[in-house]
């Protein structure tokens, strides 16, 4: 990077390649982690001499400081003149699926993969926006690919393990086996260790696939730093500000924007039917659904001004509520959302299911908001954090390693929703997947009344809905509805037990 940084100087003093130079000196720059300083020579770079290249890296760079709209228009400006390297095009690619758009990502991928067939981390990226897309069978050739010629990819494994529910007839058992044994203690054997436990569940050998998460679960949580106290305060945080949130002036009032600029914020613990909702609601013609957004948190966190070096946490809770606007909240929301929407003229799907921590701040900044929140059986709730394996680079997530951590993490969420319950009356719709599988349709209808929606048919045929599904739900969203995940937590009571007792403590009804 130093001798990098040395030629483009060299280049920039030159005066006769000076975009290079200030290429180069940005990317070194990015490397060394001055994202800011990247930007700004990128940024020169591109108003010397506007190559794809330099425009596909600085769109990279501006979603690593969240500015998604300069990040949109980068890549918007790059497609009229197209890199012509497969670096460049995997680097779009992953911009436009880090903006949610993995249709615009997908023919980037595919252009790399062209240009550098011999690269598995472009396969991988074009393989899996495929599955995304619910192109199912093309996903897994690519994958294959991958797997043929680096046999312990333990990515490519677990996308391959999750693609389709597996059968006694069809399944990579005694390859992931093997596959897992080599692997290093560390990601590659959690990965492949979900993998594993995915499909030993899939052929009905439930109770040895909850054996082997358990062990890999319990490795990945020793190499945690993670305090559940961390997640109390917040929590606590959360509930102790509402009273100046409430006393804050009103948000972006319903007059000052059109009717399809309402978002529908649908909240609740992590694998709770969220992105099911979701899609019955991205069903409707009259709705479009932009994925988890960042927006909200965002937002908060701007009109915090805190320097802490997370996103959410007490301290910034704390500021936001004290001196935070909540119209300069709702409209910054509304900005950064926008960037993420194809279809302006419908209303549209906020997913994130941890926005229940800003449920205050959402129903003071944004009144038109309509919140929908999923309850679950908080056994299965259980259950389904511990056999789901979530981002490992979110610190957010550090609660989903162990049975007792999602335990308490649950019972603390049970409270905070009964505190909405109470603080914003009718103004949370609470949903329940139960409800939901055994009333498909009247569930339906009360969910799309909340959010001021006409009935429409087609939200009864979500699975059909062609859009794209990005969440470890993927699969199972492109089925019709079904009862497999109801009360499957009975099927493991005897290693459950120590998390029933701790919520029933807490005075939770467990059925």
């Amino acid at each position: 990077h130093e001798a990098a940084r040395r030629l483009g100087a060299a280049m920039v003093a030159g005066g006769a390649d000076g975009a290079q130079g200030h290429f180069l000196l940005g990317m070194a720059d990015a490397e060394g982690g001055r994202i800011v300083d990247a930007i700004a020579r990128i940024e020169r770079a591109v108003a010397i001499e506007p190559h794809g290249e330099y425009r596909a890296q600085l769109a990279r760079l501006y979603t690593l400081v969240r500015r998604d709209g300069d990040a949109a228009a980068t890549l918007r400006a790059a497609e009229g003149a197209l890199p012509a390297d497969a670096l460049s095009r995997d680097t779009m690619g992953c911009v436009y699926a880090r903006l949610g758009d993995h249709e615009a990502a997908l023919p980037h991928f595919v252009a790399a993969v062209g240009l550098a067939p011999g690269n598995d981390r472009f396969r991988y990226n074009h393989a899996a926006t495929l599955s995304f897309l619910g192109r199912t069978d093309e996903a897994d050739a690519a994958l294959e690919v991958i797997v043929g010629r680096a046999p312990d990819d333990a990515r490519a494994h677990h996308l391959l393990a999750g693609l389709r529910r597996q059968t006694p007839a069809r399944n990579h058992l005694a390859r992931l086996r093997a596959v897992h044994d080599r692997a290093a203690p560390g990601a590659d054997r959690l990965l492949t260790g979900y993998a594993l436990a995915k499909e030993l569940e899939d052929v009905g050998r439930a109770e040895e696939a909850l054996e082997r998460l358990v062990a890999v679960n319990a490795a990945h949580r020793a190499r945690l730093s993670y305090d559940p106290a961390r997640d109390a305060a917040i929590f606590d945080a959360v509930e102790a500000a509402w009273p100046a949130i409430a006393r804050a002036p009103a948000g972006v009032a319903p007059a000052d924007i059109a009717p399809v600029q309402a978002p529908i914020l649908v909240i609740g613990m992590p694998r709770t039917g969220t992105t099911l909702v979701d899609r019955i609601l991205a069903s409707h013609p009259e709705v479009e659904s932009v994925g988890e957004l960042q927006a909200l948190p965002l937002a908060v966190k701007a009109a915090a001004g805190t320097r802490t070096r997370t996103v959410l946490d007490a301290d910034t809770i704390a500021a936001a509520a004290a001196g935070g606007d909540p119209a300069a909240i709702g409209h910054d929301y509304l900005e950064r959302a926008a960037h993420h929407r194809r279809h302006p003229a419908r209303r549209f799907v906020d997913k994130f299911p941890g926005n229940f921590f800003y449920a205050g701040f959402a129903a003071r900044a944004l009144p038109h908001a309509a919140i929908v929140c999923l309850r679950r059986d908080p056994m299965d709730t259980v259950l389904a954090n511990f056999r789901n394996l979530f981002a490992t680079g979110s610190r957010y997530y550090d609660y989903s390693y162990d049975l007792l951590d999602i335990a308490a993490y649950h019972a603390r969420f049970d409270r905070l929703i009964a505190f909405w319950r109470t603080a914003l009356p009718g103004r949370i719709l609470e949903l329940g997947y139960e409800a939901l599988v055994d009333d498909q349709e009247g569930t339906s209808r009360r969910l799309l009344a909340h959010c001021g929606l006409d009935w429409n048919d087609r939200c009864l045929d979500f699975h059909a809905h062609a859009g794209a599904v990005s969440t470890p739900s993927a699969a199972q969203v492109r089925r019709p509805i079904y009862r497999d995940s109801i009360a499957r937590w009975r099927n493991h009571a005897r290693l459950l037990d120590p998390a029933r007792a701790y919520l029933e403590a807490r005075g939770i009804v467990i059925d």
